[in-house]
C-alpha cells in the first residue's frame, strides 16, 4: 500500500465521527465510501477479537471511486469492534482495525 493512501486512510478513520448524531448500539449500519480513485473490489469486516477475515460483504459488486454503500455490520454476537479490509482493483489492500460499528456511521477509504 502506498504511504500516501495509508496516511489518508488514517485521516479518514480519525475523522469519521459525524456531527449529525450517534448511532444507537443496536444500529450497526455503516456507510462505506470509496474516494481512492481506484475501484473497491472486496470489503471484509471481522470482529476485532478474531484472526480470520469473514466473507466478502460486497461479493458480486464493485464500488467505484466516488460511490458508497450502506452495510449492516452485525454478526449477531453483539460485538461493536470490527476490523475492516478493503481490496482494490490495483492490488492494494487496506486494513483498518478496531472500528466501533455501534457508533461509526461512515467509513471512508481515501
Amino acid at each position: 500500500m502506498s504511504k500516501f493512501r495509508s496516511l489518508l486512510l488514517f485521516t479518514a478513520v480519525a475523522g469519521t465521527t459525524l456531527t449529525t448524531g450517534v448511532a444507537t448500539a443496536a444500529d450497526r449500519r455503516v456507510e462505506i465510501v470509496n474516494k481512492t480513485g481506484v475501484t473497491l473490489v472486496a470489503f471484509h469486516a471481522s470482529r476485532a477479537s478474531t484472526t480470520d477475515w469473514e466473507e466478502n460483504i460486497i461479493s458480486g459488486q464493485k464500488l467505484k471511486s466516488g460511490q458508497s454503500i450502506v452495510i449492516n455490520i452485525n454478526d449477531g454476537t453483539g460485538a461493536c469492534k470490527f476490523d475492516f479490509l478493503g481490496k482494490f482493483s490495483d492490488g492494494e489492500e487496506v486494513v483498518s482495525e478496531d472500528n466501533d460499528v455501534c457508533t461509526l456511521e461512515q467509513f471512508t477509504f481515501e
